[in-house]
């Protein structure tokens, strides 16, 4: 199991019990949950970094910390969805650090570590996917910066989101492994801000 990774910027890494505050402050932030759901209180988000862990420890991958200088700026990694099929990578971004380019960074380095042959210390995924609020056109553009595509046949209706919630309908979009290395790193797509992410 890969417990870091590293880009230009970022160090991806395990959650520690001291970045609780700085996780809290990302999952109480309306800006950043505006179009992924209701703000955490602290129980709550305490909570969910106990299942990132836990994820972890039984799939070998999951959510990792996106550290900036030793600050836990917020996350982006893999998980399996508890409503179907699939691995999907995912990220969230504290919106004091949103238009400078982390989430696409930290997104690529899941992506290539996904996609590497297990031999060679990835973990030979075929496929990942991503999805989020149909209206959430910040993280779709980050989807598509970093070579993800659209699957319009695969929009669905979240299942935990209520009926006629404006949330409720989700776009899916895919990577596959070897398409996904021949159009490289989906530079191809427009340079945008980076936004938050479903997760």
């Amino acid at each position: 199991m890969t417990d870091q990774l590293r880009t230009e910027r970022l160090l991806l890494r395990r959650w520690t019990d001291a970045d609780r505050p700085a996780f809290h402050a990302l999952n109480s932030d309306p800006l950043v949950m505006a179009t992924i759901g209701q703000t955490m209180s602290r129980g709550e988000s305490d909570a969910f970094m106990n299942r990132i862990e836990h994820r972890f420890d039984e799939h070998g991958f999951g959510l990792w910390c996106v550290d900036l200088d030793g600050e836990s700026i917020g996350f982006t990694g893999l998980m399996v969805p508890w409503f179907r099929d699939g691995v999907e990578i995912g990220w969230r971004i504290r919106s004091e650090h949103w238009g400078q380019g982390f989430a696409p960074e930290a997104a690529l380095e899941c992506l290539r570590h996904a996609f590497t042959a297990r031999h060679a210390g990835g973990l030979g995924l075929d496929e990942l996917v991503s999805f989020t609020a149909a209206t959430n056109t910040k993280s779709r553009r980050v989807m598509e910066k970093i070579g993800l595509r659209h699957d319009p046949d695969g929009d669905f209706d979240h299942p935990s989101v209520p009926e006629g919630d404006p949330l409720r309908p989700h776009v899916l979009y895919r990577a596959h492994r070897a398409t996904w290395a021949e159009r490289g790193t989906g530079s191809d797509a427009p340079s945008e801000p980076a936004g938050p992410g479903v997760a």
